[in-house]
C-alpha cells in the first residue's frame, strides 16, 4: 500500500491562490494589451485630426496666394499619411485596420492625391472650387477618424468589461484566502493558544489535536512532545536544575579559564614572561601538582625547558634538554592530540625523574600552529587521573591560545626589525645617493691637487682648490637637504603649506625662480602619502637645481579625479631613454622607488634642449567620498599661477 501524499502548509495555500494569480495575471496582461490598443487609436485619430486643419491651411495657403509655405505643408501632410500607414511603435501610434478603414484611408490618399495634383503641382489661377475639394477632402478625413473612433469605443467597452471581471475576481480570492487562511492558519494557531494557556496555569496534559500533516501538524507533534517532555521534568526539577546548574558552572570556568589565557596572551611583552605566567595559569585551570613548558627546536628533536611550575629543582635542572624518544613527556612529530600516560607504565629504560618526585600521571599537550609543533605543555600529577572530553578540549584550546601568542611574539620581534632594517636602508640610499657621490668626486680632485703640486703648477692648483671648495659646500648642502627630507612633516589637513614652504626654500638656495598652480578639490591625502609626495617633489627640485641649469620651475598641482604632481622647467633637458640610469641622474631611481612604495606612477617626459617634466600620480583613492566635488558643483582653479 503507497504511502498517503502529504501537503505542505505553504503547498496549500499555493494550490488555492496560483489559480487566481494565474487569472489575475491573464487579465493584467489583457488590460494592458487593450490600454495599449486605445493609446495607439488615440494617437492615430489625433494625427488624423491633425491632417484636416493641414487640408485647411494648404486650402487658406493657396487662396491668400502664400505659394512659399505649400511645399512645406504638402511634406507635412505626406509625413503624416506615412506614419498613418506605417505606425510609431515609440508614442505608440497604430490605426486599428479593417476593411472599412482600410477603405476611407484609401479614399483619403486618392483624395490627397487629386488635391495635390490639381491645387498644388498645377497652381490654378481661379479658386471657384477650392472651397468645395477642401470640405470634400476634410469630410473625407473625418470619416476616416469616425471609422478609428468606433474601434476605439469598443476597446474601451472590452476595457470596462475587464476592469469589472477584475475587480469580480479580487473580491472572490480575497474571500476565499481568507475562508482558506482561517481553516489552515487561523484555528490551528487557536488550538495552539488554547494549550499553551493550559500550559501557562501548570496543566501539562494539555496537547493539541494533529489533525493536519502540514508545518501545523509538525508543531502539533513538536508541542505534544514538549509537553511530555515537561511533564517528566517537572517531576524532577531539582535533579535536572542541579545537572544545568554544574554544566553552566563548567562552561562559565571554562569561559573564565579561555578569556584569562587570552587575555595573558594578548598582554605578554616576552617570551620568558609569557611562559612563566602561562604555567602558573595553567597549573591553577587544571589542578596539577607540575607543570613544565616546553620549546621543540626546528627539527622536533630536542625539547628544550622554558618554564616550570610546581616541579622539584632537581627535575628541573635534569630535564632542561630532553631527546625525542628519550622520554614520554618528548612529543613526537606524528602526536596530534593530547596524551595521557601513567608514570608506572612507562619504560624502564626511560628517565625515572618523575617518578622519584612522586608523580603518577604525566599529560602532554602538544603546542601547534597550522600543524607545525612548536613545543609541548606537560602536566604532573600525583594521583592517577582520567580527563574527561571537556577538559580535554579546554587544554588543547589553551595550548592553541599559547602558539598564538608564541608566533605573534615572533612576528612582532621580526617586524620591529624589518622596521629597524628599513629605515636604516633608507638612511644609507640617501646617504649613498647624495654625500657619497660628493665624496667620491672630492677624493678625486685631491688626487688632482697632490698630481699638480708634484709638478708646481699653481694655476692647476687653485683651479682643483676652487673645485674642492665648491664640492665641500655641495657636501654640506646634500647635508642640509638630507636632514631636511628626515625632518619635514606635512599638515594632515592640507598639503598646501608645505608645498609653498618647499618651494620657497628651494627659491633660496638656488636663486630660480619657483611657481606653484593648484588645480580642482580633492580630499586631504594622508599623513603617508604627503610625506613621500613631499621628499619626491623636493627630490626631483634638487635634480633641476643640480644638473637642468634652468632660470624658472613651475609646480601644477591637480587634485582630481586623483592627485597629480608635475614639476616643470626649462632647463637643459636629456633624453630619459638613455640617461635615466646614469649615475648624474641617480634621483630618477630614488623617486621612482619612493612611488612604487606607495603605489604611484612616476613618468619622466625631457627633451634635451627644452627643459624635463617629472609627473607623479597617486593611485585613485578607494574612499565612497573621494570623488565628491566642490558644493558649487563646478571644477575651479582654487589659485591662479603664482611666483613665490
Amino acid at each position: 500500500m503507497g504511502a498517503s501524499r502529504t501537503w505542505s502548509l505553504g503547498a496549500k495555500l499555493m494550490l488555492v491562490g496560483a489559480p487566481f494569480l494565474l487569472l489575475v495575471f491573464i487579465s493584467t496582461a489583457a488590460t494592458l494589451w487593450v490600454s495599449w490598443q486605445l493609446d495607439g487609436g488615440a494617437a492615430a485619430v489625433n494625427e488624423a485630426g491633425r491632417m484636416r486643419m493641414q487640408s485647411y491651411r494648404m486650402s487658406l495657403s493657396i487662396g491668400t496666394g502664400q505659394l512659399t509655405e505649400l511645399p512645406e505643408q504638402a511634406s507635412e501632410f505626406d509625413e503624416s499619411l506615412k506614419t498613418l500607414k506605417q505606425g510609431d511603435p515609440d508614442r505608440p501610434l497604430f490605426v486599428p485596420w479593417d476593411e472599412t478603414v482600410s477603405a476611407r484611408f484609401a479614399t483619403v490618399e486618392n483624395d490627397w492625391r487629386n488635391y495635390r495634383a490639381q491645387w498644388i503641382t498645377a497652381k490654378p489661377n481661379h479658386f471657384e472650387t477650392l472651397r468645395a475639394d477642401t470640405v470634400r477632402f476634410a469630410s473625407h478625413i473625418d470619416a476616416f477618424v469616425s471609422s478609428i473612433e468606433a474601434h476605439i469605443s469598443k476597446w474601451t467597452a472590452l476595457l470596462h468589461l475587464l476592469q469589472m471581471s477584475m475587480l469580480a475576481l479580487v473580491i472572490l480570492a480575497a474571500a476565499i484566502l481568507l475562508y482558506t487562511g482561517y481553516l489552515f492558519v487561523l484555528e490551528p494557531v487557536g488550538q495552539l493558544k488554547q494549550a499553551i494557556e493550559k500550559i501557562q496555569v501548570g496543566d501539562f496534559t494539555a496537547r493539541v489535536e494533529h489533525s493536519s500533516s502540514d508545518e501545523f501538524g509538525t508543531l502539533a507533534d513538536g508541542f505534544n512532545g514538549m509537553a511530555e517532555h515537561l511533564q517528566s521534568m517537572y517531576k524532577n526539577l531539582e535533579a535536572k536544575v542541579a545537572e544545568k546548574t554544574v554544566q553552566i558552572q563548567d562552561k562559565t570556568e571554562r569561559l573564565e579559564s579561555l578569556y584569562e589565557v587570552t587575555a595573558l596572551v594578548a598582554n605578554a611583552t616576552s617570551l620568558d614572561k609569557l611562559a612563566q605566567q602561562f604555567t602558573q595559569t595553567v597549573a591553577r585551570i587544571s589542578r596539577a601538582d607540575g607543570v613544565a613548558l616546553r620549546w621543540s627546536t626546528q627539527d622536533n628533536q630536542r625539547h628544550l625547558m622554558l618554564a616550570a611550575h610546581g616541579l622539584p629543582v632537581s627535575m628541573v635542572d635534569a630535564e632542561q634538554c630532553i631527546y625525542t624518544g628519550d622520554c614520554h613527556c618528548g612529543t613526537s612529530e606524528g602526536q596530534i592530540g593530547l596524551k595521557v600516560i601513567p608514570i608506572r607504565d612507562m619504560a624502564d629504560a626511560a628517565p625515572q625523574h618523575c617518578a622519584r618526585a612522586g608523580f603518577q600521571t604525566v599529560v602532554t599537550i602538544p603546542v601547534r600552529l597550522h600543524d607545525k609543533l612548536m613545543g609541548e605543555v606537560d602536566l604532573f600529577f600525583h594521583a592517577r587521573i582520567t580527563l574527561l572530553a571537556s577538559e580535554r578540549s579546554l587544554l588543547e584550546a589553551l595550548s592553541r591560545h599559547l602558539a598564538s601568542g608564541m608566533e605573534n611574539l615572533r612576528l612582532n620581534a621580526l617586524e620591529k626589525e624589518a622596521a629597524v632594517s628599513q629605515e636604516r636602508h633608507l638612511l644609507a640610499r640617501e646617504l649613498h645617493d647624495s654625500i657619497a657621490q660628493s665624496l667620491a668626486f672630492l677624493k678625486i680632485q685631491v688626487q688632482l691637487m697632490r698630481d699638480a703640486i708634484k709638478t708646481s703648477d699653481q694655476a692647476e692648483v687653485a683651479k682643483i682648490v676652487d673645485e674642492i671648495d665648491m664640492g665641500v659646500r655641495e657636501s654640506y648642502s646634500d647635508v642640509r637637504e638630507l636632514l631636511l627630507h628626515f625632518r619635514t612633516r606635512t599638515n594632515a589637513e592640507d598639503i598646501e603649506p608645505a608645498l609653498l614652504t618647499t618651494l620657497q626654500k628651494f627659491e633660496h638656495q638656488s636663486g630660480i625662480k619657483a611657481g606653484l598652480n593648484l588645480q580642482g578639490h580633492g580630499l586631504p591625502l594622508s599623513p603617508d602619502l604627503q610625506i613621500q609626495a613631499l621628499h619626491i617633489i623636493q627630490e626631483a627640485l634638487s635634480n633641476v637645481r643640480k644638473h637642468a641649469r634652468a632660470s624658472q620651475v613651475w609646480l601644477d598641482v591637480q587634485q582630481q579625479p586623483n592627485w597629480r604632481f608635475e614639476v616643470r622647467d626649462d632647463g637643459i633637458g636629456f633624453n630619459p631613454s638613455s640617461d635615466a640610469l646614469d649615475q648624474t641622474h641617480v634621483g630618477l631611481r630614488i623617486m621612482s622607488e619612493r612611488a612604487q612604495r606607495i603605489g604611484a606612477e612616476l613618468e619622466v617626459v625631457s627633451t634635451a634642449g627644452q627643459g624635463c617634466s617629472i609627473i607623479l600620480s597617486l593611485p585613485v583613492p578607494t574612499h565612497p567620498m573621494a570623488q565628491a566635488v566642490h558644493p558649487s558643483g563646478i571644477e575651479s582653479r582654487i589659485a591662479t599661477p603664482f611666483t613665490i
